[in-house]
């Protein structure tokens, strides 16, 4: 079986992909491969698991930017979501980190946004590809409390944490997963989390709402099939996925890393991705970002 993941490799959903595919392997003593196929923000790894054979040993796990968010962004996607994929199940949530390269004045959400208004267009921030959450979420931020900052994007999370931790750039907005160790290590200062309460990993930091009142993102990574996939075997590997979520050592690992274990029904998680489609459609549409 294959395990399609649209990231390249050490970004959140990677990790999360992982985890569930050992333990998947585990189960039913067969090797659940994960394929890391990153670029275009899930595209390729979407496009791949399109036009495979819907027999059950293709799927695919991606973050609510590749499901939700490029079908009102990408205005020549090479496949249709809603027609060409099963839903399979919602596989986690995770808030977000806004994190920050400590070399400024800053030590708060607030701080942040007194420096950039003090000092337009100087600070720059990075994300992943355009409409990834990530993307929006800084985008959020930028338009709820009035600053101009400079988003420089990359093609996936690792690279553009990678240059935060260098230095290139002063802010980002990721998963927990990604820079948890570089928080405890001081290497990165934690400003807030983007989720409606802070987390228990990290108790002092802030949500990014007590701040900006009403600002929350909350990221997720869905399962999908091709489409025509036959109804045992969507049923079959939806208890799979389940079985291994429920399993207490993967629960462990996943919380530690700052995921909330899913496991929607098919039918709950199709009608998820609608409403997701819908909201950040309003978001995209506020923001002034085209459709590309």
């Amino acid at each position: 079986m294959r395990l399609v993941i649209g990231s390249f490799a050490g970004g959140g959903s990677d990790l999360a992909g992982r985890v569930i595919a050992q333990k998947m392997s585990e189960n039913l003593r067969q090797q659940v491969i994960v394929d890391n196929r990153g670029g275009a923000n899930g595209i390729i790894g979407m496009d791949l698991v399109a036009k495979s054979a819907p027999d059950g040993y293709t799927l695919y796990m991606g973050t609510a930017g590749h499901i939700s968010v490029n079908p009102v962004l990408q205005s020549k996607l090479p496949f249709n979501v809603e027609r060409d994929f099963t839903p399979l199940t919602q596989v986690v949530s995770l808030p977000f980190l806004l994190y920050l390269y400590p070399s400024l004045p800053i030590k708060t959400v607030s701080d942040l946004i007194n420096y950039a208004k003090a000092n337009p267009g100087t600070l720059t921030w990075s994300s992943s590809g355009d409409g990834g959450l990530p993307h929006l979420a800084g985008e959020l931020v930028r338009l709820a409390s009035g600053i101009d900052t400079r988003r420089i994007p990359y093609k996936g999370s690792a690279p553009a944490f990678n240059d935060l931790l260098g230095g290139r750039v002063q802010y980002c907005i990721e998963a927990v997963s990604i820079g948890l160790q570089h928080v405890k290590s001081g290497r990165l200062v934690a400003l807030a989390t983007t989720g409606p309460e802070r987390l228990t990993i990290l108790p002092s930091v802030p949500t990014l709402s007590e701040t900006l009142p009403g600002v929350e993102v909350v990221n997720w990574y869905g399962a999908l099939l091709p489409r025509g996939t036959p109804g045992e075997i969507v049923k079959r590997l939806h208890a799979e996925i389940l079985k291994a979520l429920n399993s207490p050592d993967v629960r462990e690992k996943l919380a530690a890393n700052g995921f909330d274990p899913g496991g929607s029904t098919p039918e709950q998680f199709g009608a998820f991705r609608k409403a997701e489609e819908r909201r950040w459609a309003q978001v995209i549409k506020q923001a002034g970002i085209a459709p590309q």
